[in-house]
């Protein structure tokens, strides 16, 4: 009997020698959802000077104290100060200044006066209601000072972490690069979305799925294909494909078949081990090298070749990516419906994912088989059935891949 390998033995054989993409210099718009690889200190503080939250009028809180509805104080209000104004003004004893949001505060004044707590006069002001020392004034630093860590490096970069490197004054920034992927279909079989299957074609669906997967795991993708089975042009091919990118995925032909190109040609060139892994669907893995670049081999099957990028190649594109936090998040869900699982294969179930009474429960979706894309398609999660269990019976809490979760922090 064959010796299957444990999925988590691959896993570590996919991800062998994997580290984070060289850093490059990119600006900030490019490195919106890439990892940061450089720690952010700030160059000024922020805010950079006293500056006024409100619109209103900038006072001495002393020369309006005790100001009310019943006993207004009025006084002359000698000009305005609009956000983006030099902060250099000072304000006059027994008088105010019309002051905006974001605009600097005058030298004197301890305090702003929204506008709605005024009669809104422009030579003259009545304030019907006292503001404390500091009201309404932002202070330079109170957000950050000269010198302060603002954002580590492994940070994904958000909209959020965008605005404070934008706030500091980095227009670019030091992050990984997204890997560059190859995908890679093979098979006479095959034939290209639009065009209308003969007898024995297939329509290629494995390697416009993994392109998007690759897509959306973070990593710029692109697909070649269908490659015809033959030998000299699928070295080709690959010699091509390896000396542009950082990984290979292939999709069918290495399995135990007589006409197993992709197997055949990989065999040839060296680099590449050919595995049988305990796991369902999915068991015929390959992984390696060629010409130095990493490559991962997939079962043809549309749902086994799914199934196998998740667990091995996403993982692989989010450590390139420098993310430490590599895997799809997992949540625990309650099964509704008893299915059954191989013996000593770990089994990948799809299952779509719902709400019952507070508990978050797993259905099985369709079929388990290795080709029924419509189950898989529907499907809101992997639950992950561990090889020494054969039963999974109603009730039982069941640890689910949670395919629709967004994307995790990079640490």
């Amino acid at each position: 009997m064959t010796t299957l390998r444990p999925v988590a033995d691959h896993v570590a054989a996919v991800l062998a020698g994997a580290a984070p993409l060289p850093a490059v210099m990119a600006s900030l718009t490019d490195a919106e959802g890439l990892v940061l690889a450089q720690d952010v200190t700030a160059a000024w503080p922020l805010p950079s000077f006293d500056n006024s939250s409100m619109d209103g009028y900038a006072v001495r809180a002393a020369e309006v104290a005790g100001a009310s509805e019943t006993s207004p104080v009025s006084l002359p209000v000698r000009g305005d100060i609009a956000a983006g104004q030099s902060a250099d003004q000072a304000l006059a004893a027994g008088t105010v200044v019309r002051i905006m949001t974001g605009a600097p505060v005058p030298t004197g004044a301890d305090a702003v006066v929204p506008v709605e707590w005024t009669d809104g006069g422009t030579d003259t002001v009545t304030i019907s209601e006292q503001p404390d020392v500091g009201a309404h004034i932002r202070r330079a630093g109170e957000d950050v000072n000269t010198g302060d860590l603002v954002v580590e490096a492994g940070t994904v970069i958000t909209a959020r972490v965008l605005a404070m490197l934008a706030a500091v004054g980095r227009g670019s920034v030091l992050v990984h690069p997204r890997p560059r992927v190859t995908v890679i279909s093979t098979g006479d079989e095959l034939v290209d979305p639009g065009v209308d299957p003969g007898v024995g074609q297939i329509v290629d669906s494995n390697s416009y799925m993994l392109t998007a997967a690759a897509r959306e795991a973070g990593a710029v993708a692109r697909r070649i294909g269908p490659v015809p089975d033959d030998d000299a042009t699928l070295a080709r091919v690959l010699a091509e494909a390896a000396a542009e990118c950082d990984v290979i995925l292939t999709s069918g032909g290495v399995s135990m078949g007589a006409y197993d190109t992709v197997k055949a040609v990989l065999t040839d060139l060296g680099g590449v081990e050919f595995v049988k892994v305990a796991m369902q669907p999915g068991m015929p893995q390959g992984c390696g090298l060629v010409d130095g670049t990493r490559i991962v081999t997939l079962p043809g099957n549309p749902v086994s070749s799914y199934v196998s990028f998740e667990v091995f190649v996403r993982p692989l594109i989010r450590r390139l990516l420098g993310h430490a936090a590599i895997d799809r998040p997992r949540v625990h869900a309650i099964c509704s419906r008893r299915f059954t699982s191989p013996e000593h294969k770990t089994q990948f179930a799809r299952v779509r994912l719902s709400r019952r009474d507070g508990l978050l429960m797993a259905e099985p979706e369709g079929g388990q088989g290795s080709h029924i894309i419509g189950g898989l398609s529907r499907a809101h999660g992997l639950a992950v059935i561990p090889p020494e269990v054969t039963e999974v019976c109603e009730g039982q809490e069941l640890v689910v891949i949670d395919l629709m979760a967004a994307e995790g922090s990079a640490t």
